[in-house]
């Protein structure tokens, strides 16, 4: 955590150092552009705890990748009590490990696909890795800093410094960092990550030449023990009041750990040949480009090996290490007109080299090491809006290289109502499997494979419909077909192993979310029902997931302070839930045991003074007396009842 006190200091003093007068009150954003979050924030849209009254929160405004503007949100809703956790998103869908910071099990999937090339390794350990699409920028009026800060597991602890500013109008730059060390309540599952992250953004007076950038270096640690034994897992179901004290649980061994490390530099920028002059007609022709280099690592390290794996080819000082260095480059030229639309077109270039530093050699087969080469691909996006009627879509497909590869994505909204708007989506999408289904080298003698010629694209197929309407309900819809399917499950001999189906899976979701409210009362719901109608056994999920929350909220002391408290209930149903592979930092397939079935119940006070969000939450109090039978992943309980608490604050200068 050193290197979180240090970014505090800088970032306080950088506070001072850039206290500005604010700039004058500029006009509202286009509700256009405007997503749900905004939304919220526009109901409290007072200065309420601003240094200068010609300031109102809008002009706050955070612009996403894809260039949406939202603005900063001070409010407290029951959003926001989902949001406040180590992702800092919703996580309906995910369920967490016993310790913050290990990992999430997937409880549902999404198959819209828009990316035309493999993924790195260790997926369990990108739930916090923030990619370019996750990457905001900012434009304010005087400095803003949020702290957020919350309690982990036994030693340690959660939090996020953030600070922006605009050295003038036109220039803007931010600077963050995400820290957390928790010890946990089991032996050898230490969490311990980083996030730092810097952006900034810049155009001109004239509005011809834009240009925003970010670095961002993360690193994600975790111990790792292999879960409970199967005569722990015994002893935890009973409820032995000998092993309440989770701490005296011998794991299936203590002496491993895996880091997942990433380092990306990026940039956009373009320059505005044709100038928009005319209201009428709003003709802007640009051209622009866009370039990022990442490179990533994930290595795992034992100091002995343990038979959990196999056999090895060495007995001591085991070490796993893969790389992927990737140099992705785009030129595109874009034309946006009021009757036309707006329409781009853009050529790729990617570089990636993934893989390890050594040959294998193993019954005679020789493991390659890299995988390596180039890509060019061809791309376009269209967007109009017509009155209440808006269509957009984007495409790409690789025209050379060794990977074969493209995708589509369609989509059409319409307005119905001032209240109801409808939309649908189609997307289309065929890439290779992730690098580590391809290739994977370990000391672990079973953990070695090249499947580079041998696996063939994935396909996916989505239809997807939404309804959203604050009145009635959000609802939506969507169903996949999947062909080549690549997954990780267990051989016949028990070693985890990447595989590839020839069978179409089809996999249907709907989910309908409603809040109802009577007085100072609101019951909150999400519900998502599911089904896999083809590839049962192959892609497991359970049939139905479901969160309602009962709440209050008031204001109180002469509305000094504005409260919200209630009870969350989180559900989903038995199924054969995927395990957990420590090695890989990868799920796997596995249809021996049924989990889930066990409700989980947090009891929540939360509090607003002023910028000031306070949170207070009792997390599944009903764990002593509704049965241990509740599992992250087999051999992986989830969490025990336990209090938590912290805060969110907003100061602006």
């Amino acid at each position: 955590m050193n290197k979180l006190i240090w970014v505090l200091i800088f970032i306080i003093s950088f506070s001072k150092v850039f206290a500005q007068k604010l700039v004058p009150k500029e006009k509202s954003l286009n509700k256009s552009t405007v997503n749900d979050t905004t939304q919220v924030s526009r109901n409290s849209t007072s200065n309420e705890g601003l240094k200068d009254e010609n300031a109102t929160i809008d002009l706050y405004k955070i612009i996403s990748y894809s260039r949406d503007t939202t603005f900063v949100d001070t409010t407290l809703s029951i959003k926001k009590e989902y949001k406040y956790n180590y992702l800092r998103k919703d996580n309906f869908g995910l369920i967490p490990f016993s310790n913050i910071g290990q990992s999430y099990n997937s409880l549902t999937y999404d198959f819209l696909n828009t990316n035309s090339l493999p993924l790195f390794a260790a997926r369990a350990r990108h739930f916090n890795y923030m990619e370019i699409e996750d990457v905001n920028y900012y434009q304010v009026p005087t400095p803003l800093t949020e702290l957020m800060y919350k309690t982990a597991f036994e030693q340690g602890q959660l939090m996020d410094a953030f600070f922006t500013t605009n050295i003038s109008k036109q220039f803007n730059f931010s600077i963050a960092y995400k820290g957390l060390r928790s010890l946990g309540k089991y032996q050898h599952i230490l969490t311990s990550t980083g996030n730092f992250k810097f952006t900034t953004n810049y155009i001109t007076k004239n509005g011809r030449y834009q240009a925003r950038a970010h670095i961002f270096m993360q690193d994600i640690l975790n111990q790792e023990n292999g879960g409970l034994t199967e005569e722990g897992v015994a002893n935890f179901e009973t409820g032995n009041e000998e092993f309440l004290d989770r701490s005296v649980f011998e794991p299936n061994f203590e002496n491993a750990e895996n880091i997942l490390r990433g380092k990306r530099f990026h940039l956009e920028h373009q320059y505005n040949i044709i100038q928009r002059n005319d209201s009428i007609k709003n003709n802007v022709l640009a051209v622009g480009n866009m370039v990022s280099l990442e490179d990533k690592f994930y290595r795992y390290d034992q100091t002995a090996r343990s038979d959990f794996f196999g056999e090895a080819f060495r007995q001591t000082a085991l070490r796993d290490r893969v790389t992927l260095e990737n140099f992705y480059n785009r030129f595109f030229v874009n034309y946006k007109n009021n009757v036309v639309g707006d329409v781009s077109f853009n050529i790729d270039y990617d570089n990636y080299n993934y893989g390890y530093n050594s040959l294998v050699i193993l019954n005679g087969q020789t493991i390659s090491n890299r995988l390596k080469g180039s890509i060019v691909n061809l791309g376009g996006s269209y967007i109009n809006q017509i009155g209440r009627f808006k269509v957009q879509g984007e495409l790409g497909i690789n025209i050379s290289g060794e990977f074969e590869g493209n995708y589509l994505k369609a989509q059409a909204s319409l307005k119905l109502t001032e209240d109801i708007l409808a939309l649908g989506t189609f997307n289309t999408s065929s890439k290779a499997p992730n690098y580590n289904w391809l290739l994977y080298q370990s000391d672990y003698v079973d953990y070695n494979w090249d499947n580079s010629n041998g696996f063939n694209n994935i396909s996916t197929q989505q239809l997807a419909f939404e309804l959203q309407s604050q009145k009635l309900a959000n609802i939506s819809f969507d169903y996949s077909t999947i062909t080549n399917y690549a997954y990780f499950s267990k051989d016949d001999l028990g070693n985890v192993k990447p595989f590839q189906t020839d069978a179409t899976i089809n996999y249907l979701r709907l989910k309908a979310s409603k809040e109802l409210k009577y007085g100072k009362f609101a019951l909150d719901n999400t519900i998502m029902y599911q089904q896999v109608l083809n590839g049962d056994n192959i892609l497991n999920v359970p049939e139905l997931i479901t969160r309602n929350t009962l709440y209050f909220s008031s204001h109180l002391f002469k509305k000094a302070m504005f409260l919200q408290t209630g009870i969350v209930f989180n559900y989903f149903t038995e199924y054969r839930m995927n395990g957990y592979d420590p090695l890989l930092a990868e799920f796997y397939v596995q249809n021996d045991t049924e989990l889930g079935g066990f409700p989980r119940l947090d009891f929540f006070v939360n509090a607003k003074i002023r910028q000031t969000r306070i949170f207070l939450k009792a997390e599944h109090f009903n764990s002593s007396f509704t049965g241990y039978n509740y599992y992250s992943a087999p051999n992986y309980p989830f969490r025990d009842f336990t209090v938590r608490f912290g805060l969110v604050w907003n100061f602006f200068l």
